[in-house]
């Protein structure tokens, strides 16, 4: 599995910054390696949905559930993908630390491939989490 941790911390509320993590089907906007989302059925507690990754334009099925205004759990549950992506908000002096955390491997085959896209998805995941800190905070980090 390869595991990766990203943090950010964010000059706004903590209203603010779960305002827009929160849309989930804004997400390719931030997530540059998600290039589509479909969002298949949702109830109180889970949202199922397909994703299409820019890996290859893979789909992958994901399980998320969505504790407000603390954080959202992806499990993905079908697809090149295996594990999950937690993103998650706390407050700290007057501002917000944003958090995301990977435990994922490629499927199948893939799976000897794991540590060779580890780099691409944490400097995506910086990529992502820089561009949800400029949109709140409205300046370029």
């Amino acid at each position: 599995m390869a595991l990766i941790e990203v943090e950010v911390k964010i000059n706004a509320t903590q209203d603010r910054v779960w305002e827009i993590i929160s849309d989930l089907d804004n997400e390719p906007k931030f997530w540059k390696g998600t290039k589509m989302v479909k969002n298949i059925s949702k109830t109180e507690e889970v949202i199922k949905r397909e994703i299409t990754i820019a890996f290859r334009d893979q789909k992958c099925l994901q399980e998320v559930r969505v504790f407000p205004k603390s954080r959202i759990e992806a499990k993905f549950t079908e697809g090149v993908l295996n594990g999950s992506k937690i993103i998650s908000i706390e407050n700290s002096n007057n501002a917000v630390i944003l958090k995301t955390e990977w435990d994922i491997k490629l499927g199948g085959m893939m799976n000897m491939f794991t540590n060779l896209i580890k780099n691409h998805i944490k400097s995506g995941t910086e990529q992502a989490m820089n561009a949800i800190k400029e949109e709140i905070e409205g300046v370029k980090s």
